[in-house]
C-alpha cells in the first residue's frame, strides 16, 4: 500500500501513467477513488496521482484538532515534495477545490496550473449561503453522531434537491457507489473535516497571488452560490477561464466524466503539454 509521510501522517496515494504531474484532491467524505475515471483516461499522456485527504479513507485520521484548510494544503505541498512532483496541475474537487485554491495561493511558483472544479471561495456572499455552507454543516454533527453521515448525506440531499432544484446534487449514486468501495470514515473525523469546510470563510485566500493558469468548471445544476463563486474565480484570478460542466450537478467529473476529462485534456495540453514532461519509470498501485 504506498504511502508516503506528509507533516505528522502517513498519506495513502495512487499513482499511473508517465509524464508531466497531475495531482487530484477529492470532495469531502469520499477517497482518491472519486478520480479514477480520469486518472485511467489521463494516464496514457501524464503521471496522475490521487490521494487520500487526512481524515479519509486509507490516510485515516490524526490528534490534530481542529482541522484547517492551512493544514490540508500543507499536507498537499508535503505530498508534493515528498513525490518529487515537478511542478504539478493540482485538480480540485469542492472540499478538494478548497484545498487547492489555498494550496495554489501559497505556492504558486511550484505549480503549472490549477483547476477548480465544483466549489467555493471563502467569501460568503448572502445569509443564505452562510445557512448552507456554514450553518447547516455544523448542524449535521450531532445527528451524524446518532446514526452516522450516510443518513444524514441522503437527508441533506433530498432538502437540496427541493430547495436548489432537481439535479442539484448530481447522480448520487455513483458517490454512494464510491463509499460503499472504501473504507468507513470515522465519526470524530468526519467532524473535524465538516467543521474545517464550515469554516472556510475564515482562511485568507489572495486570489491575485494564483499566477498560474487556471480552469474553472462547475456543474449546470449546481447550487447558485457555486455559480457566483466560478464567476468569482474568473474574475479574481488573473489567469482563470470558466466551463460550464452541462447537466451536471456538485460532482461534475462524476456526473459527466466525459465532458469533465476532455475539458481536463485540453488544459493539460495548453499548460503541461506531454512532450515536456519527464519519464518516470517508476508506476505504482494499490
Amino acid at each position: 500500500m504506498p504511502t508516503v509521510q506528509t507533516n505528522d501522517i502517513e498519506t495513502y496515494y495512487e499513482r499511473r501513467g508517465e509524464g508531466p504531474p497531475v495531482v487530484f484532491v477529492h470532495a469531502a467524505v469520499l477517497d482518491h477513488a472519486q478520480w479514477t475515471a480520469q486518472m485511467d483516461a489521463l494516464g496514457d499522456e501524464y503521471t496522475t496521482v490521487a490521494y487520500d485527504v487526512r481524515g479519509h479513507g486509507r490516510t485515516g485520521g490524526s490528534a490534530v484538532d481542529p482541522y484547517s484548510f492551512d493544514l490540508l494544503a500543507s499536507d498537499l505541498d508535503a505530498l508534493v515534495t515528498a513525490l518529487d512532483l515537478d511542478r504539478p496541475v493540482v485538480c480540485g474537487l469542492s472540499m478538494g477545490g478548497c484545498i487547492a485554491q489555498v494550496y495554489a495561493a501559497t505556492y504558486s511558483e511550484r505549480l503549472s496550473g490549477l483547476v477548480l472544479a465544483d466549489t467555493f471561495g471563502p467569501e460568503l456572499f448572502d445569509r443564505r449561503e452562510w445557512l448552507q455552507r456554514s450553518a447547516a454543516l455544523r448542524a449535521t454533527v450531532p445527528p451524524v453522531r446518532l446514526v452516522g453521515y450516510e443518513r444524514v448525506e441522503k437527508l441533506l440531499v433530498w432538502l437540496h434537491e427541493r430547495l436548489s432544484g432537481e439535479g442539484v446534487s448530481g447522480d448520487y449514486e455513483n458517490v454512494e457507489r464510491l463509499r460503499a468501495d472504501g473504507p468507513k470514515m470515522e465519526t470524530d473525523e468526519f467532524a473535524k473535516v465538516i467543521r474545517a469546510v464550515a469554516a472556510f470563510h475564515e482562511t485568507a485566500v489572495d486570489f491575485s497571488a494564483i499566477t498560474v493558469p487556471t480552469l474553472v468548471l462547475y456543474g449546470e445544476r449546481e447550487p447558485a452560490f457555486v455559480r457566483r463563486h466560478a464567476t468569482k474565480f474568473g474574475s479574481a484570478i488573473p489567469s482563470a477561464s470558466v466551463r460550464e460542466v452541462p447537466g451536471a450537478g456538485h460532482a461534475s467529473n462524476l456526473d459527466a466524466p466525459e465532458f469533465f476529462t476532455d475539458a481536463l485534456r485540453e488544459f493539460l495540453a495548453r499548460v503541461a503539454p506531454p512532450e515536456a514532461g519527464t519519464v518516470d519509470d517508476e508506476h505504482e498501485e494499490a
